[in-house]
């Protein structure tokens, strides 16, 4: 017989095993007295199961994943949800509301966990977060797209070292699996430490809905849910992307201040020394080359034509096997491109 869960705590709040609630979080008081809050919803399904968060806007200006989240509470497929889901599509009340990466003392939320009841405004609502939302959790995916004009081709960076982590970044299915270090002060540095397996993605870029990384987000979402027992599997086994795996990855920076006149397209596979670029000046005096560091596909892209010598204009990840690579990308496009133009058809964009 199935067991039934107990009520779930959070923020001094009781939801009841197959109930579902918005939370609102004091995060802050604004000038003017008024309250801030960090909005949390909660699923909490009848049985047992895993606890996982979602977060979104911990960079207030990086709004995809509100976008990802606010998709997937709509979705009926949640009824069947076995555990508990933690959704915050909005982290960073502050930067959310004045299209800011940063809060109001200038500091990088994601720099300062797991913060301090008694430290800065930054750091007060790292330990917030930390308090009510991930010490409750047992996993945690956290959505990012790229900053300072620049947009990142979808893609989880984790540490696949470890078996949990590795395996909840395969099922979530995004192109590319970064196997990035951990960042001190970092959310997910801090998840690590506590033994919380959390996946960082990245798509898209700042203040801006890109529909790819969108349906890249929302699926993967599902298919790490379905992946930790929390929704019933697949009825019929649909074609995924198989990630490929970068150990390590490089920007290629401007050698020179002009405009910047890109030669490749995130998703493109390049090959070292491989021209990505131009930069010249207004009047076409002079033109630098940016050639690739090394072999392997575009994951972040400068897309701003203006830059300053030392700018970093394209992100490379290295990958060993090109043909493994092209066989992938050509999957990820042929899968997401064409149905992200037909949902925007669908919905009156197109």
């Amino acid at each position: 017989m199935k067991k039934e869960r107990a009520s779930f705590s959070i923020a001094g709040e009781l939801i009841k095993p197959g109930q579902r609630r918005t939370v609102d979080i004091a995060a802050a008081k604004l000038y003017n007295r008024n309250e801030l809050f960090m909005n949390v919803h909660v699923v909490h399904g009848k049985f047992d199961g895993p606890t996982l968060f979602l977060s979104g806007a911990v960079h207030g200006d990086e709004i995809n994943g509100v976008e990802i989240i606010r998709r997937l509470l709509k979705m009926k497929l949640l009824n069947s949800l076995r555990g508990t889901l933690i959704a915050v599509p909005v982290v960073n009340t502050f930067g959310f509301v004045n299209s800011s990466r940063y809060l109001p003392d200038r500091r990088d939320l994601n720099r300062f966990f797991p913060g301090s009841p008694t430290g800065s405004l930054t750091g007060q609502l790292a330990a917030i977060f930390m308090e009510e939302v991930v010490a409750r959790s047992t996993h945690g995916i956290d959505f990012h797209t790229g900053s300072n004009m620049r947009s990142n081709l979808p893609q989880i960076r984790a540490v696949v070292s470890n078996p949990q982590i590795n395996e909840m970044a395969m099922a979530f299915g995004a192109p590319v699996v970064l196997d990035a270090e951990l960042r001190e002060g970092s959310l997910r540095k801090v998840a690590y430490d506590k033994n919380i397996p959390l996946l960082l993605f990245e798509g898209g870029q700042a203040m801006r809905f890109d529909q790819i990384p969108i349906r890249v987000g929302t699926q993967g979402v599902i298919g790490v849910m379905r992946h930790l027992g929390m929704l019933p599997k697949a009825k019929h086994n649909s074609k995924r992307t198989v990630p490929m795996l970068a150990k390590r990855s490089t920007w290629a920076r401007a050698a020179s201040s002009g405009i910047f006149l890109p030669h490749v397209n995130l998703g493109d596979i390049v090959e070292k020394k491989q021209v990505l670029g131009i930069v010249t000046d207004p009047l076409g005096e002079y033109e630098y080359q940016i050639l690739s560091p090394v072999s392997g596909i575009i994951i972040g892209q400068l897309q701003s034509p203006l830059v300053h010598k030392g700018d970093a204009v394209s992100h490379v990840a290295s990958i060993k096997d090109m043909d493994i690579a092209e066989t992938a990308i050509d999957s990820f496009q042929s899968e997401f491109e064409i149905e992200s133009r037909l949902q925007q058809y669908e919905e009156g964009y197109l």
